[in-house]
């Protein structure tokens, strides 16, 4: 993959056994957007660190977003001028559900216009911040190809899902129709 991969962890950060951490130690393509404050997320200073990020990476990146993060995506995506060759959106939490966690502020309510760019989203049956019906209907409102990929937790360290075969899968073929 020749593209730029901007990694978006979500709230409290992905640590070393979370795959979007084992995509960025393979290859210097894969780099992570660093936040202010991983435990007490402000949507705004998460979309700012976004925008400064995309500006130095240049339009032909990728946004590989897990959970808290794919919020991040579509509030910055309602506000930048700039734009993104994809993004893959996995995890999507619900900002209304009992998981969600409280300390997050300003991330709702989501913003449910098409993204300006390609984009999938990636869903678990079990995952505890957010349901299928809620993952899909985002997809929906988002304009993004939607996948259900069974019972995998939040999909995230504890699913342990190790560096996810399946989900650089879908970034490859999310990137190769962007590229099209």
């Amino acid at each position: 993959m020749g593209d730029k991969v901007l990694i978006l962890p979500g709230y409290g950060n992905s640590g070393p056994g979370h795959w979007q951490s084992l995509w960025q130690a393979a290859g210097p393509a894969f780099q992570r957007v660093e936040q202010r404050d991983w435990e007490h997320p402000v949507c705004a200073e998460w979309v700012a660190a976004l925008e400064k990020a995309v500006a130095e990476a240049g339009d032909d990146c990728v946004l590989v977003a897990h959970s808290l993060a794919c919020l991040l995506v579509a509030h910055w995506a309602a506000q930048t001028r700039q734009s993104v060759r994809a993004a893959l959106l996995v995890a999507v939490p619900d900002p209304s559900g009992p998981a969600f966690p409280s300390d997050a502020s300003g991330f709702a309510p989501v913003p449910l216009m098409p993204l300006p760019f390609p984009s999938l989203v990636v869903a678990s049956r079990d995952d505890p911040y957010g349901s299928l019906d809620f993952s899909r209907s985002c997809a929906g409102a988002w304009g993004s190809r939607w996948v259900d990929i069974g019972p995998a937790g939040h999909i995230n360290g504890d699913s342990g899902l190790g560096d996810w075969p399946e989900g650089k899968r879908l970034l490859e073929s999310l990137t190769e129709a962007a590229h099209a």
